[in-house]
């Protein structure tokens, strides 16, 4: 089979041809048809650091897979051949797509039969593949972490990939959605979501008793954030593209939370699913045919992508 793979740091992945996977005991071969690009894959191409979280190379990456089970271990009972399902990017436990195990850009996946999710009849493979990383990580952040609920006040720092989709599952959960974006040829997105208002910088919400902002940016966002939440508010921090930052710490003897949030679990990836099977979630997305990934990357990297970037690999 064809698979697309890393093989150092600094260089394009290489589409090589590598044996067909056989499910061993507990898991399933998928037959991938869609497959998402992530900028994780970026960092993992461009960054020295990033390679040392790898657990072998030369390595398939990619890590938003959906398909179809083409074949079960011996011992696999809730899976058959001819399942539609998308495979858990970010488990807790166990291997990772793309990081501890061949990942996704390929054309056949071995995964763990415990990793799978059904993909519900009608709903597009490439919506599939949104949902196992972008999807349940977003829902897990709004959700999970932040409680949402009907009747708060709620900010979402970053539109792009992850925060239209946070953005309308706190819209569709009851919440007063608002956005900060940079970006103003994105802001389309916000409204397309159902968000009240949108501003260009997060600093704009001091003072404003926010019940919750979920910040899938980290650009130096997380200070503002903390501003902008009411006495006993939340901040949950999903994006780190500012690793390093600094913070006043005075400001959280406000009573305000400062919490982590990462990748999600299978009943966010489900929820998640679920929601856009009703047609109430519907993320911004494009396709690229399979043999396009490296031009996919790129533009990725540069920055042209608006919301998720998904290859198909097979019909």
């Amino acid at each position: 089979m064809k698979a697309w793979q890393f093989t150092d740091t600094g260089k394009p992945l290489r589409l090589v041809e590598v044996p067909d996977p056989v499910p061993g005991a507990g898991e399933v071969v998928v037959d991938v048809r869609t497959s998402g690009l992530c900028h994780s894959d970026i960092s993992i191409m461009h960054h020295p650091a990033a390679k040392q979280a790898l657990a072998f190379v030369p390595l398939t990456l990619g890590h938003e897979i959906a398909g179809v089970v083409s074949a079960v271990g011996p011992d696999v009972t809730e899976w058959k051949t001819g399942d539609r399902v998308g495979v858990w990017a970010t488990p807790r436990t166990g291997t990772i797509p793309g990081y501890t195990r061949q990942g996704g850009y390929a054309e056949r996946h071995l995964a763990p039969a415990s990793d799978l999710t059904a993909l519900p009849d009608g709903l597009d493979f490439a919506l599939g593949s949104v949902g196992t990383d972008a999807g349940l990580t977003a829902h897990h952040a709004i959700v999970g972490r932040g409680q949402v609920r009907a009747g708060m006040k709620v900010g979402v720092i970053g539109i792009g990939g992850l925060g239209q989709i946070g953005a309308r599952i706190g819209v569709l959960h009851g919440a007063e959605v608002h956005v900060a974006e940079p970006k103003r040829d994105v802001w389309h997105l916000a409204e397309s979501v159902g968000a009240s208002s949108v501003v260009a910088d997060a600093a704009e919400w001091r003072g404003k008793d926010f019940d919750l902002i979920v910040d899938y940016a980290g650009y130096d966002t997380t200070q503002p954030a903390l501003e902008a939440v009411r006495f006993g508010g939340r901040v949950v921090q999903v994006g780190v593209g500012k690793p390093l930052g600094t913070i006043n710490l005075a400001v959280l003897l406000r009573e305000k939370d400062l919490l982590g949030s990462f990748g999600g679990t299978l009943d966010d990836m489900a929820a998640v699913y679920a929601l856009m099977a009703s047609g109430d979630l519907a993320p911004v997305h494009s396709e690229i045919p399979f043999e396009a990934l490296n031009e996919g990357l790129d533009r990725l990297e540069k920055g042209t992508v608006e919301g998720r970037l998904v290859a198909r690999v097979s019909p």
